[in-house]
């Protein structure tokens, strides 16, 4: 299903022993695994995780990201009217591009005369992963070979819930593995989410393609932006991109809210349908509702409202039937349902960011996997701080101060690492 040159995943299998796949990439699937890999890596430390991590994300930025900074839909899965003919082998074509060192990689790639695919290979990791560290260089040289084919055509259209969820991955990432391009892909896509998909009255829009935008935006469109921004505030504190958040919070509540609790998929103010839809289910990306619920309670966190968490709980109610009965289709809601059964913490951070002593708490809350918190960051007396949670909090003596806050209620400060991680363990 993985790419082994260029990476990223294709959509799916088409036989049953998950060997071919259906060669189309789609922005949803890198967004969601990408993320996937990332907290497997957080978890274990196992470098394989974050390699992948990367390669994922190194693809989107090379091969379906707009010159204007949105992310392209799809990588299609024909070229010169032929499913997967860009991404297939034959140990002829191997060899003449590696050589004596063919050989090697055939075998860890399982590349045979037969073919696994008419007559032809898809490439497959058979080796040990321990091996595939030293076939990089020849990956590197099929790759530059690669570039040279027919490329298979994209779906440039730019859809504001996909570059939501593609955004918080790249803006998770960056803080996570310390990129920082990764960050200013991230910024600069939010940008461009919020100055060509957002209209003058704070409306999203669904669709943008070379420059002609459309369609009303759906409730999915609200939820994984907010999602995506506000995973963009946390990595870099910049008020800016948490009020655009909470704005567009505020416009999802008045426009799309159902009156016995949750969303509905379209506006109030969207155009006549026989029924209003308001679909409940996960799929291949997460139903609008269970990731607005899960924005509106990272929300609440940073906010101190208790009008997000009345909101999510009374959604949540409603839904756990649903999903301890069939649990594989509400399984972003089980996300949101478990991050609300956490207790989450929040974390609010004061002092100068670049201050070795602030940056000594932000490595720790930054440490490891740690999916059930917020955090904010913020320099005491610069200006009136935009963010709720941090207000009130200031230095202790001249000192940066972290604040560890359960159910809005806050333990006594804390200045030295050693005793921010014992709080948070």
């Amino acid at each position: 299903m993985y790419d082994q040159l260029g990476g990223g995943f294709h959509r799916y299998s088409v036989d049953n022993r998950w060997q071919i796949p259906h060669f189309e990439k789609m922005l949803y699937d890198e967004s969601q695994l990408a993320r996937v890999y990332l907290h497997a890596w957080q978890v274990t430390s196992n470098e394989f995780f974050r390699m992948i991590t990367e390669e994922i994300l190194d693809y989107v930025v090379r091969e379906v990201t707009d010159p204007a900074g949105g992310f392209y839909s799809t990588q299609d899965a024909d070229s010169e009217g032929e499913e997967g003919k860009f991404f297939l082998w034959t140990p002829d074509e191997i060899g003449e591009v590696l050589g004596d060192k063919a050989e090697t990689f055939m075998v860890a790639y399982g590349v045979t005369p037969g073919g696994n695919f008419e007559g032809k290979n898809i490439l497959q990791f058979v080796a040990d992963l321990e091996q595939r560290p030293a076939l990089a260089e020849a990956r590197r040289k099929l790759f530059d070979a690669r570039e040279q084919r027919i490329r298979p055509g994209r779906d440039e259209k730019v859809q504001t819930s996909w570059n939501g969820l593609m955004l918080a991955a790249f803006a998770e990432a960056a803080r996570a593995l310390g990129r920082t391009d990764y960050r200013l892909v991230a910024e600069r896509n939010a940008d461009f989410l919020l100055q060509e998909l957002r209209q003058e009255n704070g409306r999203l829009l669904h669709v943008w393609t070379a420059g002609e935008v459309g369609f009303n935006g759906y409730l999915e469109d609200y939820a994984c932006l907010i999602e995506g921004l506000l995973e963009l505030y946390q990595t870099t504190f910049e008020p800016r991109w948490f009020m655009a958040a909470r704005e567009l919070a505020k416009t999802m509540i008045t426009h799309f809210q159902a009156p016995g609790g949750g969303f509905y998929d379209t506006s109030d103010d969207h155009e006549t349908l026989i029924i209003r839809p308001r679909d409940l289910q996960d799929n291949a990306t997460p139903s609008g509702n269970a990731m607005s619920i899960t924005a509106l309670l990272k929300l609440a966190g940073l906010t101190n409202d208790m009008r997000y968490v009345d909101i999510a709980h009374q959604a949540l109610t409603e839904m756990q039937p649903m999903m301890a009965q069939y649990p594989l289709g509400f399984g972003q809601w089980l996300q949101a349902l478990s991050y609300a059964l956490s207790q989450p913490r929040e974390i609010a951070i004061v002092g100068d960011p670049q201050a070795p002593g602030t940056q000594a708490l932000l490595r720790i809350v930054r440490d490891g996997y740690r999916p059930f918190q917020v955090v904010a960051l913020g320099v005491p007396a610069a200006e009136p701080l935009a963010i709720p949670l941090l207000q009130g909090r200031g230095l202790v003596d001249g000192q940066a101060a972290a604040y560890v806050c359960r159910n809005f209620t806050c333990q006594a400060p804390v200045t030295q690492p050693e005793g921010l991680r014992s709080r948070l363990e």
